[in-house]
């Protein structure tokens, strides 16, 4: 760590000015992170303004211009500026506010304690957004104290809803006050620094992202006795539905972000990885590795089609009463450029039953948007602020979920998506984002803190 901090000072010294001193900023930035976790936000019902207004105390003080946008006044964002000379357009830094719900009976530390236990800050919102949050204030702090010059607009918005309720979070920001977030660049939530058995691997950068779709199967049948089997039962037909479709394995499709990915984790993974990580291109290889990555490893499953997962079914009301209508809900994860109509034309076929139709859910959907670049000024700061930072390579991502940058990109805005390093093995354990024991590494707080700084200092500091 200390050549990392000799490094970024050494390239300071050229344009003249100081590195920042990291022992006070680690500890400033441990108090905002655990003050933001200990407020409740969860969506629903949100009420992000509390964490807004923590935000706005700490930018007022600060002389960071800054301003309150609400649909709701209880569900605000805050969208704060700092002004560059204008030679180059501006960069926008972004974390939301709100966090899913809790079953606090499962949490071994109250979910709102932000507690502090063996190097670790455990609470809900812990890496889902407030550690994003927490780096963006930091990144306007420092760059405001320091008095960096910049030739961007460095543009840091503290965004509601991003869970359950886009509409008065991203959605509105981008119909209603475009001129305010407006942007070339942007970082956000969605990628992160991958290590195993303690040791970073690569650094993931998400530059694109699979749409979410729900999609309904509602069967149909005669409601009759339930001491009277019936061949036309519609739990009957729901349940062979289903098992069609979820037994379906929609073709594969590699993007260049995929594509790239593959091939970078293949170089720095065993030998038997690696040769299943290059062969996904090969058409007389890959029904075998794709079926080790459905078993194995779903998440690369995923990656290379549009997929379904059936997660809600409803049917009856009564032991015994045949109900004369069931339906089952598909979450859907497609591809960027996924035809939905023939997509949805392929799920009625594989179906092939008459009493089943398949219903696009109506839905606030995140928009289609494409890839970001790879190419570019941003990609490659990037990529440096990797090398410097945590001594790795960094592999372009596409996440199987969803974020808030689909709604940026739509509009043109080069998207990545950045985090702090987290352990593999912490998801299965139930220690990742959404889980009973959300948690982070202090160190790996602190650490991504220097990597958004030096990423956003590399953008928009005048040259």
């Amino acid at each position: 760590m200390r050549a990392i901090v000799i490094l970024f000072a050494a390239a300071l010294a050229l344009t003249g000015q100081t590195a920042p001193d990291w022992s006070k900023i680690e500890e400033e930035t441990l108090r905002h992170y655990q003050a933001l976790i200990r407020l409740d936000t969860t969506n629903p019902p949100g009420h992000e303004t509390r964490a807004v207004d923590y935000v706005k105390r700490i930018l007022d003080a600060e002389g960071i211009p800054n301003q309150i946008l609400a649909l709701e006044p209880d569900r605000a964002n805050l969208v704060a500026r700092l002004k560059g000379t204008g030679a180059k357009k501006p960069i926008l830094i972004m974390g939301h506010t709100d966090t899913v719900r809790v079953d606090p009976a499962k949490w071994t530390f109250p979910p709102f304690s932000a507690t502090r236990d063996g190097g670790y800050v455990y609470g809900r919102g812990s890496v889902d957004d407030k550690d994003n949050l927490t780096a963006c204030l930091m990144a306007m702090l420092m760059l405001k104290r320091m008095k960096v010059p910049l030739d961007r607009d460095v543009i840091f918005v503290a965004e509601a809803g991003e869970e359950a309720s886009t509409r008065v979070g991203i959605n509105f920001l981008v119909e209603k006050h475009w001129d305010k977030i407006g942007a070339e660049i942007c970082l956000a939530e969605g990628g992160g620094v991958n290590r195993r058995g303690g040791k970073v691997r690569y650094a993931g950068v998400q530059t694109a992202e699979k749409i979410p779709y729900a999609v309904k199967l509602i069967a149909h049948g005669p409601a009759g006795h339930g001491s009277r089997p019936l061949r036309t039962n519609a739990v009957l037909h729901l349940a062979r539905a289903v098992d069609r479709v979820a037994s379906w394995n929609p073709p594969a499709r590699l993007n260049d972000t995929t594509r790239y990915y593959f091939e970078r984790l293949a170089t720095i993974s065993s030998p038997e990885e690696a040769a299943r990580y290059n062969g996904v291109g090969d058409a007389a290889k890959r029904a075998a590795i794709e079926e080790y990555f459905a078993e194995k490893e779903p998440g690369y499953y995923s990656v290379m089609r549009t997929s379904i997962s059936p997660t809600i079914i409803k049917a009856g009301y009564q032991v015994n009463v045949i109900p004369s209508e069931a339906e089952a809900t598909l979450d859907v994860r497609a591809l960027p450029d996924e035809d939905m109509t023939a997509f949805l034309a392929q799920i009625t076929k594989i179906v092939n039953d008459p009493a089943v139709e398949v219903i696009r859910e109506a839905r606030n959907t995140r928009p289609k948007a494409p890839a970001s670049r790879l190419d570019n000024d941003a990609f490659h700061a990037l990529e440096s602020a990797a090398r410097s930072v945590y001594n790795t390579i960094t592999l372009p991502t596409m996440s199987t979920g969803a974020t808030d940058m689909a709604y940026l990109r739509a509009k043109g805005v080069q998207c990545y998506g950045v985090g702090p390093a987290i352990d593999e093995e912490d998801g299965p354990k139930g220690f990742g984002a959404h889980s009973d024991q959300e948690r982070l590494l202090e160190s790996e707080l602190h650490r991504f803190v220097r990597f958004q700084y030096e990423v956003v200092h590399s953008l928009a500091a005048r040259k």
